[in-house]
């Protein structure tokens, strides 16, 4: 038995030796021919990549103090925003075109390899076809997967790089296939989330971005001083042009937020390049701090009030008087 099973596979291998050989051939080639495609992808995206990111460093290597009106300051900054964000689009396309390049590669070479090895691939793709019809009804999830990830990227909601919130998880996007968005959020952890189960993208780095300040200040200070400050502490910043904390425009400062028992909120609104709000926001506390000190603007202090229990000081009380 094991003789004539040994006898039919080597007679098999002997008569099919050219198509393994073929099948084998034709593999190695869909490797190398993957490699070689990823290659070329991702140079042609860090060449467009690079000369975005040169031109954007020339325009923000040019000094705004040169006299330049501000409509034309502000429209630089646009433009750098726009290149920013087309070098993250970029980026997303091209990690994309890897993904779908392998697998129309390996699906067509192995397809080849079969046929080399005389299995009929009409009939196959047929049955494919079928199954694929079966497995779309079974496997939804999956084909909402890709439909949802084909239009969150034409439509540009997110790409690599952008600060996102989907939900149940936030952070930066690593990556973006048609079926699943890597994130990784601020403490590290990394979030794979499906593609159909985002149900709302919230993009913290599109275009442009804002740092929202509500700053308190005691009850009884002077709220025109204190207003004077704030925004003499905001334009300074603003035309500094912190790296890593660009400001696009000039701050405003939007008044008495509300007024509390204890304090007094002012409101302060500053638009930054986009994902540098929050280094903006954290040096402009640390200035703001430094500036009421040297102004001498209290930060409000908590009261409490004392309530005695109940019935204390009735009996024998100076206030009451004690019982006769």
């Amino acid at each position: 038995m094991l003789a004539s099973v040994s006898s039919t596979i080597s007679d098999w291998f002997e008569t099919n030796g050219d198509a393994l050989i073929t099948a084998g051939l034709i593999l190695v080639a869909a490797f190398v021919l993957n490699l070689i495609v990823r290659r070329s992808i991702r140079l042609a995206v860090d060449r467009l990549v690079k000369a975005s990111e040169s031109r954007r460093e020339r325009l923000e290597g040019e000094d705004d103090a040169s006299g330049l009106p501000e409509d034309a300051v502000r429209r630089r900054h646009e433009e750098e925003v726009r290149r920013e964000r087309t070098e993250q689009r970029t980026r997303t396309v091209g990690s994309l075109l890897r993904y779908v390049a392998t697998i129309a590669i390996y699906t067509v070479a192995i397809l080849m390899a079969l046929a080399q090895l005389g299995v009929s691939v009409g009939p196959l793709l047929a049955s494919a076809g079928i199954a694929g019809v079966a497995l779309g009804f079974g496997a939804q999830s999956l084909v909402k997967d890709f439909i949802s990830g084909t239009f969150m990227l034409l439509e540009d909601q997110f790409g690599v790089g952008d600060v996102v919130d989907l939900g149940e998880a936030s952070g930066t996007v690593e990556r973006v296939t048609l079926r699943v968005t890597t994130v990784r959020g601020v403490d590290g952890t990394v979030w794979y989330v499906p593609n159909g189960e985002i149900v709302r993208v919230g993009n913290k780095s599109q275009r442009w971005g804002r740092i929202v300040l509500d700053i308190e200040v005691a009850y009884d200070t002077d709220i025109d001083r204190a207003s004077e400050v704030i925004k003499r502490v905001a334009d300074e910043f603003w035309k500094e042009r912190t790296p890593g904390a660009t400001v696009l425009e000039q701050p405003e400062l939007w008044g008495v937020e509300n007024v509390g028992p204890n304090a007094v909120v002012l409101r302060l609104a500053v638009k930054t390049r986009p994902g540098e709000q929050w280094v903006a926001g954290r040096a402009l506390r640390a200035r703001l701090k430094a500036a009421f000190d040297e102004a001498g603007i209290a930060a409000p202090l908590p009261l409490q009030t004392m309530w005695p229990p109940s019935g204390a000081g009735t009996a024998g009380s100076p206030e009451t008087g004690a019982p006769t």
